[in-house]
């Protein structure tokens, strides 16, 4: 390939680009503690029943350890999805990425596109859309109502940046 037929040569800077993934609080290791305490605990408990002549318990105590870690398992898996979110002088692409890897894009234009929240009084911003033509996209689903208020933010100033439209300096 030579320089002259590449084409992202002349790619737009952008002005604003995230990428978004849903919030995991338990580490790996900390799956694993976690998992290990619950099974002592139930191995302890169901074995208490088990010298009482309660049998049955026991097997139910292996179940509740099985439905927890199935449990995990699933929002671990769905831990996977992504949105990404980048803005230019002429484009704003959304590209949401599922847990099983279906990809879903949008493409708007910045001059079009207004920034619609839904807010609770107690609670902060709930749900984030953009708006373009009809369209309504909803964006920083992962996000909790402070790291909305600062996307927020930093999205507005893309926006109204790509609105003033690219700044070319021939300097440079």
């Amino acid at each position: 390939m030579t320089p002259g037929n590449d084409f992202h040569a002349n790619a737009e800077p952008e002005l604003f680009s995230a990428l978004l993934r849903p919030h995991r609080a338990l580490s790996r290791t900390g799956f694993f503690v976690l998992m290990g305490f619950v099974c002592a605990v139930s191995f302890a408990a169901g074995l208490t029943f088990l010298m009482m002549g309660a049998w049955p318990v026991l097997g139910f105590f292996g179940l509740d350890v099985l439905a927890i870690y199935w449990a995990f398992r699933v929002n671990y898996r769905r831990g996977d999805a992504t949105e990404q979110i980048t803005v230019t002088a002429s484009e704003i692409r959304v590209r949401r990425v599922s847990h099983r890897g279906h990809v879903v894009q949008w493409a708007l234009n910045p001059l079009w596109v207004q920034l619609e929240q839904i807010s609770h009084a107690e609670f902060g911003i709930e749900q984030l859309f953009l708006v373009s033509r009809g369209r309504r996209v909803s964006i920083a689903r992962f996000l909790g109502p402070e790291e909305k208020a600062s996307f927020v933010k930093a999205l507005i100033a893309a926006l109204q940046a790509a609105k003033r439209g690219p700044i070319y300096n021939p300097l440079t």
